[in-house]
């Protein structure tokens, strides 16, 4: 597993509803793998819930909850800062979003290096 510091950020909207989740359901972790069902939304898990793999590549930290992305798609998205934003919707069936009527969402942007 590698390490890309700097290599995640979050809007106030994301920090808000990560607060209100990590109240209900203490310290947690992100993981963003790709597959065909996540499109861009990281699932939120309590820490230590989800199984991490050789190749996923941590990210970074947002307020303390590790951020982990799938090797391939850190690959693909290699370049870019990734912006965890917190928008109107559900969130995915396993992840601690859901339920809340608003989802974690990752946009990025180009970066200069």
């Amino acid at each position: 597993m590698t390490y890309r510091p700097e290599g995640v950020s979050a809007t106030p909207a994301a920090r808000k509803l990560l607060a209100e989740i990590v109240a209900d359901h203490g310290p947690v972790m992100f993981h963003q793998s790709g597959g065909c069902c996540d499109g861009s939304s990281p699932m939120c898990y309590p820490a230590g819930e989800f199984l991490l793999g050789d190749h996923d590549v941590r990210l970074g930290d947002i307020d303390g909850a590790p951020v982990y992305i799938g090797g391939a798609q850190a690959a693909a998205w290699a370049g870019a800062e990734l912006i965890i934003d917190a928008v109107p919707g559900r969130g995915g069936m396993f992840s601690l979003d859901n339920g809340r009527e608003q989802r974690f969402l990752i946009r990025s942007t180009l970066s200069a290096a």
